[in-house]
C-alpha cells in the first residue's frame, strides 16, 4: 500500500490547487491519503532573526513528519504573479532550514498546477520543476489543468474528457 500526501501549494482556504491535489491523490489505487491544508496552519514569516528567537515552528515539523511518513507526494501549486504562493514558499523556506535535510527528502512527486486562466499555472510549474529538484524532489511527472472553473466540478472532478484521460494515464503510470 502506498501512503500519499496531497499538498495544495496555496494558503487560500478556497484553494483550487488543494482541490486538484486532493482529487488526484484519491485517484491512486490501494493508497492511503493524507491531506495537508496550508490555510489551517498559521506559520510565521521566515527570517533568520525569527528563527534565532523561536527556533523551528512546531507546525513546520508537523509538515515534515507528514512528508516523511509519505511514500509519494502529490503537489499542486498556485501561481501568484508568476511565482509560488507566498504561504507555500514560506513553508519551503522554513523546511529548508532543517539541518541535514533536503526539503522534499528525495520523495517521488507528481507536480501539478492549476489556475483560472488558460495557461493553468504553467509558469509556476516551470519554476518549480527547476527549483524543487534542487530541494530534493524526485519529480516523476507533471500536469497542468487550465481554466479550472471550466474544467473542474467539485462533485465530479475534472470534467474535460481529454484532460481527465491525460491525468488518468499519468496516475496509472505512477501507481
Amino acid at each position: 500500500m502506498k501512503n500519499i500526501l496531497a499538498i495544495g501549494g496555496s494558503n487560500s482556504n478556497k484553494s483550487i490547487n488543494k482541490k486538484l491535489a486532493d482529487y488526484t491523490a484519491l485517484m491512486f489505487e490501494n493508497a492511503t491519503v493524507q491531506f495537508y491544508d496550508l490555510s489551517k496552519n498559521d506559520i510565521p514569516i521566515f527570517s533568520i532573526q525569527l528563527e534565532e528567537v523561536i527556533g523551528m515552528p512546531e507546525l513546520v515539523m508537523d509538515f515534515v513528519k507528514l512528508m516523511d511518513d509519505a511514500d509519494f507526494l502529490v503537489v499542486s501549486l498556485a501561481e501568484n504573479n508568476g511565482n509560488l504562493n507566498v504561504g507555500f514558499k514560506n513553508l519551503l523556506d522554513w523546511t529548508s532550514r532543517i539541518k541535514g535535510r533536503k526539503t522534499f527528502a528525495d520523495k517521488p512527486m507528481l507536480l501539478m498546477a492549476t489556475s483560472p486562466g488558460a495557461r493553468g499555472g504553467s509558469t509556476v510549474l516551470e519554476i518549480a520543476e527547476k527549483s524543487f529538484k534542487r530541494l530534493g524532489a524526485d519529480i516523476k511527472s507533471t500536469f497542468s489543468l487550465p481554466s479550472f472553473e471550466e474544467n473542474f466540478d467539485d462533485a465530479k472532478g475534472i470534467t474535460n474528457p481529454t484532460l481527465l484521460a491525460d491525468l488518468e494515464l499519468i496516475v496509472k503510470q505512477l501507481n
